[in-house]
């Protein structure tokens, strides 16, 4: 493993910073967030204009950059350390991997290229807080039973005249209030023949209402989405089992959280040593306290392992998925139960809590006002954890798929 950055994903986290300096500062995350949307079209456009973002890793011949999941994750980080209020998440990490490893070679041609333009956002929607598991991030549903459907809840599909209506209801859906592309997972086949299906529903179809919920994180605007027979292309063939294709995008996604965690804790960290610097209790800097440093040192070594753990999952995900393409073994290599994107995951969201939460005491009165950033920072790390984790039931998932805990045999 060669650890050092290409001069080319040097050069997307350098351009990517610089923009987000210019574009994304404390005042115009605030009013994006508060958009009817939640995020800045305008920005999202000059990301998609200027550096191809939201088609870094798409393939060329869809109209994208071509690259892999690590520089993805290194647009993450960069992304994460202003909490820029963009589709990237939704549209580029949770949807439009599926259209690419589940699509027809139709569905591909029609609807990538305008996601690698930015003229079109996705969603991912699947039911209630269900997200980590559907993704096998916190466990293993060999069954999709996390999808609901019927009574159950969640979202079934049912066979209609011409093709499939979706009937149900998804909360908690990144974006699901304001995509016009809408990803969903929905039971078929009744109970003895039970199954997950991916399914693409237009933002404008008869019997879709959309609501955009308040969250803990505004930065991450959520909506809920309800289906009354509501007319849904399959996305792919009826017979592909779409369970494995979710669990491996959870890999990536678990990679592009972490590295984007990572990039919000470095930041809030930064910030509270640049102020620590310079507020002065009994005529000295308060950064200059012995225990002052012992905690941001602590701080700083927790951010700098999780980073670590961030580069490492990048790095395991795209070789994982360039062996994949290659149909090639790797002996003792990084596979799909070996879940490091779900460890890294959880040592980044730890790590941002406490920086967040560092920020918030060592600034003092000011810091722990609502209206001060490190509010959000906070917010972010809180809200991950509740779409995606806990950490601890991210760690108790790589444990079990490592069998850590299991008794040796005779």
């Amino acid at each position: 493993m060669d650890a050092r950055f290409t001069d080319e994903q040097d050069e997307i986290r350098r351009t990517l910073r610089e923009l987000l300096g210019k574009r994304c500062g404390p005042d115009e995350l605030r009013a994006a967030v508060d958009t009817p949307a939640g995020h800045d079209p305008a920005l999202w456009a000059a990301l998609a204009e200027q550096l191809g973002l939201p088609g870094l890793a798409l393939p060329e011949a869809y109209g994208g950059v071509g690259c892999t999941a690590t520089e993805l994750a290194l647009a993450c980080e960069e992304t994460g350390r202003t909490l820029a209020p963009t589709p990237l998440l939704a549209t580029a990490v949770l949807a439009a991997p599926l259209l690419l490893a589940l699509g027809t070679d139709a569905q591909r041609a029609a609807l990538l290229p305008r996601i690698a333009s930015g003229a079109l956002t996705a969603a991912l929607a699947v039911p209630g807080p269900a997200l980590a598991t559907a993704l096998a991030l916190t466990g293993h549903d060999p069954r999709g039973e996390w999808a609901g459907g019927g009574r159950a809840g969640g979202v079934q599909a049912l066979r209609a005249e011409g093709g499939w209506q979706l009937y149900g209801q998804a909360d908690q859906v990144l974006d699901g209030h304001s995509a016009p592309l809408l990803v969903v997972a929905a039971h078929a086949g009744g109970f003895a023949r039970s199954r997950v299906l991916l399914f693409l529903v237009r933002g404008d179809a008869v019997g879709l209402t959309r609501a955009r919920q308040t969250a803990l994180d505004a930065t991450r605007p959520q909506g809920r989405i309800q289906l009354r027979h509501v007319e849904a292309e399959l996305l792919g063939e009826e017979f592909v089992d779409t369970l494995p294709a979710l669990a491996r995008l959870g890999g990536t996604a678990a990679a592009c959280l972490a590295a984007e965690a990572v990039g919000a804790a470095g930041r809030v960290l930064e910030r509270t040593v640049e102020y620590v610097g310079q507020r002065e209790q009994f005529g000295r800097p308060v950064g200059s306290f012995q225990a002052v440093k012992h905690r941001l040192a602590d701080a700083y070594v927790q951010v700098q392992a999780a980073r670590s753990a961030a580069y490492y999952a990048a790095w395991a995900t795209a070789t994982e998925a360039t062996a994949t393409e290659a149909t090639a073994t790797t002996g003792g290599g990084t596979t799909p139960e070996e879940p490091v994107g779900g460890l890294a995951l959880a040592q980044a969201l730890q790590a941002l809590r406490r920086a967040a939460a560092e920020g918030i005491q060592l600034h003092g009165g000011i810091g722990f006002t609502w209206e001060h950033e490190a509010h959000l920072y906070f917010k972010r790390a809180a809200g991950d954890e509740l779409l995606f984790g806990p950490v601890h039931r991210l760690r108790a998932h790589a444990a079990d798929a490592a069998h850590v805990f299991e008794e040796a045999g005779p």
